[in-house]
This record gives C-alpha cells, structure tokens and sequence, in this order.
C-alpha cells in the first residue's frame, strides 16, 4: 500500500469510527490524558494505528473477537514495534464495558 493510499484510508476510518474507538477517544482527545496528546487512525508505515501517542511512541489498538489469534494482527505488531513503537491492545468489549 503507498503512503497515499493509508493517508487515504486512516482518513476514511477516522469517519467512519466504532463505539469503542469513539469512548476511548473521548477520555484521551484534546490532550484530556494528563496533557499527552494522542491522535486517531495514525498512518504508520503501511498499517493505520487506531490510536497514537507519538511523544510516547505508543499505539493503541481496540479489537474485537474477529482478531484473536490474528497473524496479520502479529505483523502488524512487529512491524510497529520495529519502528519503535509499543503496542497496546485492547478487546473492544472491556472497553464498553469500563
């Protein structure tokens, strides 16, 4: 994927968003988080993070069941990781839920 094409499609996700994404961001929007500041659907390399501290070279992603077990969740990881980056994830069920 060019770097168009993920600019292109982080831009079409942070439209489109879902409920879990929405609440999460809600706390940490408009550096409401202890003053860090966090961005949604961050371009990062091919992949789109759901969630980004670049200070902090921090990604958050929210998933649901569909991702258990994901080896293209795996690579996405690692490719993250090896950009510096660590990576948070969390089930988008305990997000709804706390």
């Amino acid at each position: 994927m060019t770097k168009d094409q993920t600019l292109h499609r982080a831009r079409a996700l942070r439209q489109a968003g879902n409920m879990p994404e929405a609440l999460l961001w809600n706390v940490l929007k408009s550096k409401r988080l202890a003053g860090y500041k966090f961005v949604r659907q961050y371009p990062l390399g091919p992949y789109v993070a759901d969630i980004a501290c670049r200070n902090f070279m921090l990604v958050i992603e929210l998933d649901g069941s569909q991702h258990a077990d994901s080896s293209y969740d795996r690579k996405r990881d690692l490719f993250m990781q090896r950009q510096g980056y660590a990576v948070l994830r969390f089930w988008s069920h305990a997000v709804l839920r706390n």
